[in-house]
């Protein structure tokens, strides 16, 4: 609908009639203060302005209209016979008007303007009713997602505490398994063939505890410990010491360069180093002893293949070995939980070691991989920020 305001009547008929003519709802002020109180209880698209009108004029009308948040963007054209000075005209479109046109008007050339004007409001409240409805439509997004998270963040505690609790008592029918049968075979196997089969029940519950410890080990990164500035050579020696009796056994030899300082959860990364000289040491070629390197670098990259970078913000961490490697088509694979690219009756272990050291990594805001031939050893990149406060950039492969 437009709203034609004016003082003498038979403009209002006039402009009425010929919009009318033309298909237009019409609808008629003979003063300011009418018009203002029209605006407020309906809708407009389009509002043609007389400058000259006794008691409020044209001009502060439209500053009035402009002024309410409900018709702030309503067209405003005005008409006018007697100010048709510069000035006037200029005051007209600083009021808030979007054309000033003067009398006597082309009829045709009036409606062309009333036509594009009116279908401009048109399309600027479709897309404010759109963007509007997108608003709303997010805030309820967000909303829902909030509380998706906090109901997430329960299920995880109580994921977290049945974890604790099962390990628990999961266990402990395994040590009574594994300390029986010991005595049973200790004690009571003179059958040859009965003592096979304590061992495999022996060797079945040992692998089921490391298991269970596994996914204990697992469940634990749910938890937010705090990033601390630690040595990743203090570290790295620590997970040494950890397996100093297996590596002994197998005659493995470990070189650490001297590697840096950064921000980190240092059990966590332990436990990375510690999983990674694991596989090295299992997946040894046979009959050769275990050979590792492990040292480092800096990039401006979360990347394992960008420019090593002095001031770098990353620090990457190779740790190499001579074992038997992998194809790299399965690269993926060997950080999924459970998967395996050799049999157990091969090499023994879970399947979930290299998927707990992606998912530390990953909680370190870094990125693992791995490049590997088959029988010619694996090289493990680790890409770790220096600083917690770094902002990730695109992974870079």
């Amino acid at each position: 609908m437009i709203l034609i305001v004016d003082d003498k009547k038979e403009n209002l008929f006039s402009l009425k009639t010929l919009l009318q003519l033309n298909l237009y709802d019409v609808d008629t002020a003979v003063s300011g203060e009418e018009a203002l109180k029209k605006i407020l209880k309906t809708e407009y698209e389009l509002i043609i302005l007389d400058v000259q009108m006794p008691g409020m004029d044209g001009y502060e009308v439209a500053e009035n209209i402009t002024g309410y948040s409900k018709s702030k963007d309503i067209p405003i054209i005005f008409l006018s016979a007697v100010n048709i000075d510069k000035r006037f005209i200029t005051k007209g479109y600083t009021s808030g008007g979007v054309d000033y046109i003067t009398k006597p008007f082309d009829p045709d050339l009036l409606l062309l303007k009333i036509k594009t004007f009116a279908r401009l409001y048109r399309q600027t409240k479709e897309l404010n009713d759109i963007k509007h409805n997108l608003e709303q439509k997010v805030e309820e997004r967000t909303a829902e997602l909030i509380e998706a998270n906090k109901e997430l963040e329960a299920s995880n505690t109580e994921l977290q505490q049945y974890a604790f609790i099962a390990s628990h008592d999961l266990q402990e029918p395994l040590r009574k398994i594994i300390t029986f049968s010991q005595i049973v075979k200790e004690r009571f196997m003179e059958n040859t063939d009965a003592s096979q089969y304590i061992n495999r029940i022996i060797a079945s519950s040992e692998r089921m505890r490391t298991l269970i410890n596994d996914l204990l080990s697992y469940s634990r990164l749910a938890t937010d410990p705090d990033f601390v500035t630690a040595s990743l050579n203090i570290v790295i020696r620590g997970a040494i010491t950890d397996l100093e009796l297996v590596i002994k056994e197998k005659k493995a030899t470990i070189n650490v360069d001297n590697l840096p300082t950064i921000e980190m959860i240092p059990d966590q990364i332990r436990q990375v180093f510690q999983n990674i000289i694991s596989n090295a040491i299992k997946f040894a070629k046979p009959g050769a002893a275990p050979e590792m390197k492990i040292w480092s670098d800096f990039t401006k990259e979360k990347s394992a293949e960008s420019k090593a970078a002095e001031k770098g913000v990353y620090c990457r961490i190779y740790i190499a070995d001579n074992g038997i490697g992998f194809n790299e088509q399965y690269l993926d694979k060997i950080f999924t939980m459970f998967q395996r690219l050799h049999g157990r009756s091969e090499y023994q272990g879970t399947g979930i070691g290299l998927s707990i050291v992606k998912k530390i990594i990953e909680k370190h805001n870094g990125l693992v991989t791995a490049k590997s031939r088959e029988n010619e050893g694996t090289t493990f990149i680790l890409v770790l920020p220096v600083s917690q406060a770094v902002k990730p950039s695109a992974v870079l492969y």
